[in-house]
């Protein structure tokens, strides 16, 4: 059952990476502000997301030590910061495309 669940959060950081990779790349290439803040935000989604999976496969690859736990709780805290801030600047420009 834990080789299940690391090869699951193995693909989902590759599907993470793969996709904030894209997001990057369009947001780059937009010309409008609006698409390109808003493709920027679902990159700091996703960016998040791949940090939160990576510590969680950590915790579940290395145990017991003081310096992998703390290792382990700062990437959970980031991945979990660019999540919300993600989310809140996605509502923004989504707010700011539809006019109101």
């Amino acid at each position: 059952m834990i080789m299940l669940i690391k090869y699951l959060l193995f693909v989902l950081l590759v599907v993470f990476m793969v996709s904030a990779a894209v997001y990057s790349y369009s947001s780059r290439r937009a010309a409008d502000p609006l698409v390109k803040g808003t493709r920027r935000s679902v990159m700091n989604m996703l960016l998040g997301g791949m940090l939160v999976t990576l510590s969680l496969m950590s915790m579940f690859i290395f145990r017991g030590s003081t310096l992998n736990v703390v290792i382990e709780a700062v990437f959970l805290l980031l991945g979990l910061f660019n999540i919300f801030s993600g989310l809140r600047s996605y509502s923004y420009y989504s707010r700011a495309r539809s006019g109101s």
